[in-house]
């Protein structure tokens, strides 16, 4: 029985050949395209269930035809491969519906995990169902586990309603992500939506950040200012880490949710407004509603409805999904290579619990494009697993290397440019740029695959 039909679309005669044995030795059904517009000939005969893309093609390139994929077989998970390191064309490419990547020259193995995650839920896939939302600038809520879409269907059922929603989980673990989306699904989405970090302003400041001020109700407060509520009006406001905002403060917040109304600092006359408030907090409501330090009456008036972020070592099956958003976004903004995630990191990284969530993910990620070494990222995860009292956290510097491996980082980064330098001379002649280095041709093939070197783009 097929294990899935596979589309592979790409110009080089021998890179299909070798991607369709390959498939074929695992049970893929697997057809073939050498350009767009036979790709799309081939879908409207039999829509595939992964289509294999190379971004660089005559005719159609590959985005143009990813559009028009996306229209003639929106069931089909697009995985875009090309051999020139253009992160802004590959995160373009991801705006527009494709699956994953895959970076020349493909290794199997990599190629078998995302083939594996693609099909993983096609059964069940729909047009709508798709497991990475686009919640705006980029951010993405991820909905690949059971779990996180019996959550997402929540937020978008509740979002059509105004009445307040609470926001709970572990720090990281996404809520201000969860509040773009119930935003986005409000007939609120062409409105305003600002967030208010309750932690990050003194209490003494966040009244006035809130609620805004009039000229003389303090020093220095010399001209009328409005607060978040009023520039939020008719859309979204967000208070997050809420269970550290003052009890006196909870109090002038519950009427601004019972009545629409409240009074600038130093006004005599009310404003209204009409806002839809979102409010997340990782701390233990009820100990703290015990301890007197957050009001009951407000928490009832936030928990008309209760959303919780799961942590992320309950969905580690969405980890390789958000190591790859993580890795365009991060290699996109930096201007930096992708780096290939290997099946020996991938499991290193569903292994590791993550306390620090999403967020610590994310600074892995970081740290990986910095350093370029996948053992030192292995290395990492198992240090910390093994010593979790003294965590290279999210939040906290990574460790300075020791003397040995500054040589080891300064000496590959030469040689890298060295081979680069040399390509780019022979115009990626590599039996001249071998000559061209002294070293033999087999050798720098090696090289070239152990660095994972590619054609620079063209500015």
């Amino acid at each position: 029985m097929s294990a899935g039909h596979i589309l592979v679309v790409d110009d080089e005669p021998s890179m299909r050949k070798y991607l369709q044995t390959t498939l074929e030795l695992d049970s893929y059904e697997v057809s073939t395209a050498a350009s767009g517009e036979e790709a799309l000939e081939k879908v409207q005969q039999k829509a595939p269930d992964v289509v294999l893309l190379d971004l660089v093609l005559p005719g159609w390139d590959g985005l143009e035809t990813l559009r028009r994929l996306r229209q003639d077989s929106p069931l089909s998970k697009v995985v875009m491969i090309s051999c020139v390191r253009d992160t802004r064309k590959v995160a373009q490419a991801m705006r527009l519906g494709a699956q994953d990547y895959l970076s020349k020259p493909i290794q199997k193995e990599e190629m078998d995990e995302v083939l594996r995650f693609c099909l993983q839920y096609s059964a069940a896939s729909t047009p709508e169902s798709g497991k990475a939302i686009d919640v705006g600038g980029g951010v993405m809520f991820f909905s690949a586990t059971p779990q996180m879409q019996s959550l997402r269907g929540q937020a978008m059922q509740v979002a059509r309603f105004d009445f307040p929603v609470l926001l709970l989980g572990e720090s990281g673990t996404g809520k201000e992500v969860l509040a773009h989306l119930l935003h986005k699904s409000s007939a609120r989405a062409n409105r305003v939506f600002l967030k208010v970090n309750c932690a990050a302003v003194p209490n003494e400041l966040l009244e006035s950040e809130l609620f805004g001020y009039e000229p003389g109700a303090f020093t220095g407060a010399n001209k009328s200012k409005p607060g978040k509520f009023e520039l939020c009006n008719k859309g979204t406001l967000l208070l997050d880490e809420i269970g550290e905002m003052s009890p006196a403060l909870q109090a002038k917040l519950l009427q601004v949710l019972q009545d629409g109304q409240f009074c600038r600092l130093g006004a005599r006359s009310s404003v209204q407004v009409d806002v839809r408030v979102l409010a997340a907090t990782n701390i233990n409501m009820a100990e703290a509603i015990a301890q007197r330090t957050f009001r009951e009456d407000l928490y009832y008036r936030l928990s008309s409805f209760v959303l919780r972020m799961p942590s992320l070592r309950e969905r580690k099956e969405e980890i390789p999904m958000m190591l790859r958003h993580f890795m365009l976004r991060v290699a996109e903004r930096y201007a930096c290579p992708i780096l290939p995630l290997s099946p020996r990191l991938l499991a290193a990284c569903e292994k590791y619990s993550w306390p620090g969530n999403i967020r610590q993910l994310e600074n892995f990620v970081k740290r990986h494009l910095v350093l370029g070494d996948e053992e030192t990222a292995i290395r990492d995860l198992q240090d910390q697993a093994d010593n979790p009292d003294s965590l290279q956290s999210a939040a906290a510097p990574p460790a300075a290397p020791d003397f040995k491996e500054l040589v080891r980082t300064a000496k590959t980064v030469a040689e890298v440019e060295a081979i680069s330098d040399a390509l780019e001379k022979t115009m990626w002649n590599r039996k001249r740029a071998a000559m061209l280095l002294n070293i033999s041709y087999k050798s720098l093939l090696y090289k070239i695959r152990q660095y994972d070197i590619h054609p620079r783009p063209v500015a």
